[in-house]
């Protein structure tokens, strides 16, 4: 739809045109014209960076695609590049080539972000343009935006986010359908909520890139991917969703990052969430963000994280954000350099636990996991047993599940190395923490 403004437009580069790229491409096409009001000047998609230039492409002319980056580069109308490739490389290259050319860049990436945002954001400032990323963390979820403005009076001192739908869809229909870990797995890839390889999902590497990047955000630390204490799914059973529910909890994947005593602590971990709570309640493929600020409280975001649609919008209102500064002229405001913080290691981090072992059916068994714990100082708050009709282990077998009262990670890993080598323990089935 052609625009209204006389106002000259503003050139967009597209680094990639997959399905997110495409829908963008469409939504500029389509809402020209009242993007264009927003603005204040029209939008116009000029060059778009692919890897095969024999294939069609909806919406753009031949003469529009290239599979150069110095062909985007050499386009001086192109003001804003948006980043569609992925992964860390060429991607974080071709970002830091395009704030080198004095170009606005706007990023779903959150690989490059989580690793390399710190110093791709000083970069941008340094060059007097923007590095913007909203979709590179709650998809359609506007929680950067939030952040930067909106919660701007606020010290947080805490996030706690449910940020992969694929696992929280398949966290979801375990609970849901009383199903295993590889059916519910299985449907997910059938659905296309998980890849063929679904490692980055399911081991919580996906969540811990956008745990990194939120620190940067929330506590203006620099906080590696690595430093990230993360485990993923795929040790919990359908026995751990049920006892969970039995124990009034529900098993969420949650990252989450807070400040403690002027350091940071930053996980990955399926976590059973009180069933009462907030969080508990983000079902299917829906991700939320929850922020704790001493001046708010507690909020929450929720939506859909992931998907051309949501992510699309989010990439779009970058692009609208920072087209409107260029309409206007507007200098971006200025970078602060993040902090670096000591990030505390696992064994340092204090929560209660969920502890399923299984152990042989006789008298002293609870008595001498009891004492290998109180040996360390973890105090037991409740416990389930559970015998072999019900497990379906073998004769003379049954689970114990174990919750205790807060106590450092150290001392958890200390008694259950004294647990693991007693006669009467079979194994340990599963350590989660608990939350609400």
């Amino acid at each position: 739809m052609a625009s209204s403004t006389s106002a000259a437009p503003i050139g967009l580069a597209l680094l990639g045109a997959g399905n997110i790229g495409s829908a963008v491409v469409a939504a500029v096409q389509r809402a020209g014209e009242r993007y264009a009001a927003r603005v204040g000047a029209p939008l116009e998609v000029r060059r778009v960076l692919v890897r095969d230039t024999s294939k069609a492409r909806p919406g753009l002319e031949p003469s529009q695609i290239t599979d150069r980056i110095e062909d985007v580069l050499a386009d001086e109308g192109a003001s804003i590049v948006i980043e569609f490739m992925g992964g860390e490389e060429p991607a974080r290259t071709y970002i830091e080539m395009a704030l080198n050319s004095g170009r606005h860049v706007v990023t779903a990436n959150k690989e490059v972000m989580a690793k390399h945002g710190a110093a791709l954001l000083q970069l941008a400032y340094d060059r007097g343009v923007r590095l913007q990323y909203e979709a590179s963390v709650g998809g359609g979820i506007p929680v950067i935006a939030p952040l930067s403005r909106d919660l701007l009076a606020n010290e947080v001192t805490a996030v706690t986010a449910i940020i992969n739908g694929t696992t929280n869809y398949m966290l979801t229909a375990m609970t849901q359908q009383g199903a295993g870990y590889e059916e519910v797995l299985a449907e997910a890839q059938r659905l296309g909520y998980a890849e063929p390889d679904p490692t980055a999902d399911v081991e919580g590497i996906d969540a811990a890139y956008k745990i990194a990047v939120l620190c940067g955000l929330a506590f203006n630390v620099d906080v590696a991917p690595t430093e990230v204490d993360r485990r993923g799914i795929s040790t919990i059973t359908a026995r751990d969703i049920a006892y969970a529910a039995q124990l009034g909890y529900v098993i969420k994947l949650l990252a989450r990052a807070r400040l403690v005593d002027g350091e940071i602590e930053a996980t990955v971990r399926p976590t059973l969430v009180g069933a009462s709570e907030p969080l508990a309640k983000v079902d299917g493929v829906l991700n939320a963000v929850q922020f704790e600020g001493d001046l708010v409280g507690r909020v929450m975001f929720e939506g859909p994280g992931a998907g051309q649609g949501p992510t699309a919008s989010s990439i779009l209102a970058d692009v609208l954000d920072v087209a409107q500064d260029v309409a206007q002229g507007r200098k971006p405001l200025a970078f602060i350099p993040r902090r670096k913080l000591r990030v505390r290691p696992a064994e340092e981090h204090e929560a209660r636990a969920y502890l399923r072992i299984g152990v042989l059916d006789q008298p002293g068994v609870l008595a001498a996991i009891a004492t290998a714990l109180g040996d360390e100082g973890v105090s037991i708050s409740s416990v389930l047993q559970y015998e072999s009709e019900y497990t379906g282990g073998d004769e003379g077998t049954a689970e114990l599940v174990l919750t205790t009262h807060g106590a450092p990670g150290r001392a958890f890993a200390a008694a259950l190395d004294v647990i693991r080598e007693l006669d009467v323990v079979r194994e340990i089935g599963n350590v989660l923490p608990m939350e609400g």
